[in-house]
């Protein structure tokens, strides 16, 4: 049985010792969270791998542009308009491009296809032991020990040689899916008395197909629409350069040289953090509780009164934020949300949503200006709304849980951290990342112990 004072009488001693004056930060010329002061990201390293553009210098001030992003240097816009045309699905061609810096051929697309299917499948020990048997109630919390137990399987899991970081890489890839969906399974078969549907993964199927089948069966089953909708998530989230906060960790842990099962279960960990990922499902939450107070959705006056509300925290949750608005790079624009907005709508008229779609679009208009009218006129700040904005919304339509929207950025973002991970070991110049803390606590003198006092609260 826990001692709930004896951790209330340490509570106090432990705040007091980890504050640190604001003002020493400036004095010592600290980027807290890696940003500079004009809220740009400090840079602590190069990558050929992404380019994220939301903002260009001149004369040292920060001026918003449309944001842009490339992989291996292709538009997102080119590279998802490219499978599209062609009535195709472009998450593998998406893996391959990453890692290999360009895009396949036929021929090297079906190979590489039918290699990553063959790699779905897991050991039934594996699933009866370290997913079914084991008690969890967070998808992403039975992902990483399951990553984790996957090191048990590999001959060579700590040899870092290139062509063995390229085999696990794409073992961890494939299998990934899997591991959620079964993840999910077993929590919904323990936590909401839901049958337990295991099922093996087709080989015949794309990434996307594969994972609605996992987690929906054949029986309930999935449009065309709605399995091309899941693709282009997996692929605008693939990859998103090397500073958010997932990928930056990942690099860290592997620059170690720690196996790559450690290194992904550390950016699992990052994403986990309600200030990374999940940001899709307060903004469900946030539409849901406005369209239970805001009679007209296709009212500007109402809409825009319920804005300033939860910015001045008398609505929703009372944080004062409107999610799914603002990102740390881009701007004016998401190209992502964009792109993901287009396609949603079509995904809405299926579903026969459009009329909760037109709502979400018109706060997204909306927004920017009721955010500057509530900072004042002379606030210069520009915000756009980034894809959590919609990805919620398309997930709901693909009656997919809340429980595995941020699994599911991960399934799409692993193919990105292995592919930085083997950046981060390869390149010539790599060493391990070792930044600096100053030290400015003070100096004190050892007390012996018959003359300590206490410091705790509540002692006499």
């Amino acid at each position: 049985m826990e001692n709930n004072n004896f951790f209330a009488k340490l509570e106090k001693p432990v705040r007091e010792s980890c504050q640190i004056e604001s003002s020493l930060f400036e004095k010592f010329d600290v980027k807290r969270g890696l940003r500079n002061s004009d809220g740009t990201g400090v840079l602590v390293g190069l990558t050929n791998i992404g380019d994220v553009v939301g903002y260009r210098k001149e004369d040292g001030k920060v001026v918003a542009i449309p944001g842009e992003l490339y992989y291996r240097g292709i538009d997102i816009e080119d590279i998802t308009a490219g499978f599209q045309k062609e009535n195709r699905h472009g998450f593998d061609e998406t893996v391959y491009l990453l890692l290999t810096g360009h895009l396949p051929n036929e021929d090297e697309l079906k190979e590489f296809s039918e290699h990553m299917a063959s790699l779905r499948s897991l050991p039934d020990d594996f699933v009866k032991d370290m997913i079914l048997s084991m008690k969890g109630k967070d998808v992403l919390n039975i992902l990483a020990r399951s990553v984790l137990g996957l090191y048990i399987l590999d001959d060579k899991p700590d040899d870092i040689s290139l062509d063995n970081m390229i085999k696990q890489s794409l073992n961890i890839i494939a299998k990934f899916p899997t591991i959620v969906a079964y993840s999910y399974q077993a929590l919904r078969h323990l936590y909401k008395g839901k049958t337990l549907s295991i099922r093996h993964p087709q080989t015949s199927l794309t990434p996307a197909e594969n994972f609605l089948y996992l987690i929906k069966g054949e029986s309930k089953g999935y449009s065309k629409l709605e399995a091309d909708l899941l693709d282009l998530m997996l692929v605008l989230h693939a990859e998103h350069g090397g500073g958010n906060n997932s990928t930056f960790t990942m690099r860290v842990t592997s620059s170690s040289e720690t196996d790559i099962y450690s290194a992904v279960t550390s950016a699992i960990g990052s994403l986990k953090g309600p200030l990374h990922g999940g940001a899709n499902v307060r903004v469900l939450e946030m539409m849901e509780n406005m369209k239970q107070n805001v009679k007209d959705w296709t009212s500007e006056k109402e809409v825009e009164e319920y804005l300033l509300k939860i910015l001045n925290k008398k609505a929703n949750d009372f944080s004062g934020k409107i999610y799914g608005i603002g990102h740390a790079v881009y701007t004016i624009s998401d190209p992502r949300a964009a792109i993901l907005k287009a396609k949603a709508k079509d995904l809405a008229i299926e579903k026969g949503r459009l009329e909760e779609f037109e709502l979400y679009s018109l706060v997204e208009r909306l927004t920017p200006e009721v955010f500057r009218v509530f900072k004042g006129e002379k606030s210069t700040k520009v915000v756009c709304i980034n894809i959590d904005f919609y990805s919620g919304f398309v997930y709901s339509c693909l009656e997919i849980s809340k429980e595995l929207y941020t699994p599911l950025f991960a399934i799409a973002r692993v193919s990105g951290w292995c592919t930085h991970r083997i950046e981060e070991l390869t390149f010539s110049a790599k060493r391990i990342i070792r930044p600096a803390f100053k030290y400015v606590y003070g100096r004190k003198d050892y007390i012996p112990m018959n003359a300590r006092i206490s410091n705790v609260s509540g002692q006499e």
